[in-house]
């Protein structure tokens, strides 16, 4: 065989209801000279039997000594692309080339990762729609100096993997604190908008406490310029919830969401400040992407939407039904 250029990593434990959909749609990228590579952590459900089911690596370790790091440098180790793609278990692209147009900012050697969009499907919470246009806008960029990405649907080149791994003793976030020391070095980041994945988010409302409290934890550590005060709590709750609202009722899905609003942003924001034990480990700038709300004007329509034909969009229910591969509910 000869040696892929792209090596697709996934992150996975107990994935059977989206693995199936993000396999479709990696196979059905314009690209065709890759590998795909599982680490799973103990799954026990059909994640590695519907995997199975397609020509990928499986590397497996147990939950034990699972960190979010060590995975990833787990699959990094068994890649052998120039370029290695990151995606969670429950994301999946939505056009044919979505890994083209995530790797495309790799022509300038001076980029150490590259990020693309995110949004959700009907499973994810409003709030989290929300949180999703706030982090990844429409507009792509070319040089980010702020160290904001998400491993959920990013690219790194192997040999700055090689030179900086994966600290695999964070809680989470290790991809903002690589993307910090890679910056620290003189490279920077690319936004690739184009590049959009369905992320489905479907946890209780205790999981999205425990999420946000695990990741600050490494804020802080990061970050440890301010302080992320009860005031802060309080009033971020409250403008957030108010700004979802007003976003809800502009939608036409205010009725529906006038509970899970105020309790999605609780959970945030008290698991937040419970992870910060006090502190506030951002930026200024960084603060605003991650905490504070999406303005009420309507976004304009810049032009960075895929360059893609009506062919290039996947039809997953259509290729589900033909192969009967297993799929979300």
């Amino acid at each position: 065989m000869s040696k892929p250029s792209v090596s697709v990593i996934i992150r996975c434990c107990n994935e059977q209801e989206h693995i199936g959909r993000l396999l479709t749609g990696i196979y059905e990228q314009t690209l065709n000279d890759i590998e795909v590579i599982i680490v799973d952590s103990g799954s026990t459900d059909r994640t590695l039997s519907i995997a199975s089911c397609f020509p990928v690596i499986i590397r497996t370790i147990s939950a034990q000594e699972f960190s979010f790091g060590h995975a990833l440098n787990v699959g990094c180790k068994a890649a052998n692309g120039n370029i290695i793609v990151f995606a969670s278990a429950h994301v999946y692209p939505t056009h044919r080339r979505w890994l083209e147009t995530l790797i495309a900012p790799f022509n300038d050697p001076k980029v150490a990762l590259t990020y693309g969009k995110q949004r959700g499907n009907e499973m994810n919470k409003f709030s989290e729609h929300q949180i999703f246009s706030k982090w990844f806008p429409e507009h792509s960029l070319s040089v980010q100096r702020t160290p904001f990405c998400n491993n959920a649907n990013a690219a790194i080149p192997r040999d700055l993997w090689k030179i900086v791994p994966y600290d695999e003793g964070l809680t989470g976030l290790e991809d903002i604190d690589w993307a910090k020391r890679l910056i620290g070095k003189g490279y920077y980041l690319a936004y690739a908008a184009e590049a959009e994945v369905i992320h489905v988010h479907n946890e209780r409302y205790m999981g999205t406490l425990n999420r946000y409290y695990r990741e600050s934890i490494v804020f802080c550590q990061l970050f440890p310029e301010q302080k992320f005060r009860m005031k802060d709590f309080l009033w971020l709750w409250f403008i957030n919830t108010l700004n979802d609202y007003a976003h809800a009722f502009r939608k036409g899905k205010l009725f529906g969401n006038l509970l899970s609003i105020p309790l999605f942003r609780l959970m945030q924001f008290w698991g937040t400040y419970r992870g910060y034990a006090q502190r506030d480990p951002v930026s200024s700038a960084l603060r605003q992407r991650f905490y504070y709300p999406n303005g009420l004007s309507r976004p304009a329509d810049n032009g960075n939407k895929p360059d893609t034909s009506d062919n290039d969009y996947i039809d997953y229910m259509k290729i589900e039904k033909n192969e009967k591969i297993e799929q979300p509910h």
